[in-house]
């Protein structure tokens, strides 16, 4: 089933460049790289705090789904499903 394989790595491949993006958009913590890299500066776009658990949510089942399509392409290589 190469369709099936197919699907799955452009299903990770637009899941990887999600989840890049989402990352970036999560508001730096302080102390770390983000300091180092101009992340010092504070800013008010992601201030509020429903939109950063959004984010977080948005982030674990898009990271999730990422998961998977590792492991369901890992199975359909091994025995060629």
């Amino acid at each position: 089933m190469q369709i099936l394989q197919v699907i799955v790595e452009v299903i990770l491949g637009i899941t990887s460049l999600l989840l890049t993006l989402l990352i970036l958009l999560h508001k730096g913590r302080g102390g770390g790289l983000s300091d180092m890299f101009g992340g010092g500066v504070t800013s008010n776009l992601g201030a509020s705090g429903v939109a950063e658990r959004n984010l977080n949510r948005i982030t674990v089942v898009l990271a999730l789904v990422w998961l998977a399509c590792i492991v369901v392409l890992g199975l359909t290589i091994k025995f060629g499903v």
